[in-house]
């Protein structure tokens, strides 16, 4: 890896749900609402329905700028964002509009009638990949690198709360990182201290 500062470009957030895949099938609907309805930032294209692949992308909102899906990949069942195209700003504007697109797509499901109350954010668990080899190569470098971007990140994120930060160590897997607190925080808390 270079010496050149780490820029951190198509950001993607899972926020870990409480739920199960039968979730899914009602989402599709859903979805399509969504496209029509816009309650999203970003513009919404299609749908793509992958409730047949074991551990997989699930359902996925399909938009320009980024995709959102209900995600179910290692078995782990979660609100993605996935952002695809780059962003002006500083990493920690990223870092934050990724975020905040991940807790509203996350609010505006807990709250769909559709699902009747079937899908709930756990509040203790979430994912920060890069989807960026190039960018972001899984390397201890980018770790070393990414580091202090992800405690401002996280300072702010979690205002002041204890949280535990666990990298993915495989070099074959996305730069990524998984954040835990040990108390559940609501989106709407989350979204509040983004602000703040």
């Amino acid at each position: 890896m270079s010496s050149q500062p780490l820029e951190v470009q198509h950001v993607n957030v899972k926020l870990f749900v409480e739920g199960t895949e039968e979730v899914l099938e009602p989402l599709v609907p859903v979805f399509h609402r969504w496209i029509q309805e816009r309650p999203l930032e970003e513009l919404l294209l299609d749908v793509a329905d992958y409730r047949h692949v074991i551990d997989g992308p699930g359902v996925v909102l399909i938009g320009h700028e980024a995709n959102y899906s209900l995600d179910n990949t290692d078995g782990h069942l979660g609100v993605l964002y996935n952002r695809k195209t780059p962003l002006d700003g500083t990493n920690q504007d990223r870092l934050k509009q990724a975020a905040h697109a991940a807790l509203n797509a996350c609010e505006k499901l807990e709250a769909e009638p559709k699902l009747s109350g079937k899908i709930h954010f756990g509040g203790t668990k979430i994912q920060l990949l890069i989807n960026d080899r190039f960018l972001a190569p899984n390397v201890p470098e980018t770790r070393a690198a990414f580091d202090p971007e992800l405690k401002a990140f996280c300072a702010k994120l979690f205002g002041g709360a204890e949280y535990t930060a666990s990298y993915e160590n495989d070099p074959r897997r996305r730069f990524g990182v998984t954040l835990q607190t040990a108390q559940p925080i609501p989106p709407g808390k989350l979204l509040a201290n983004l602000a703040s």
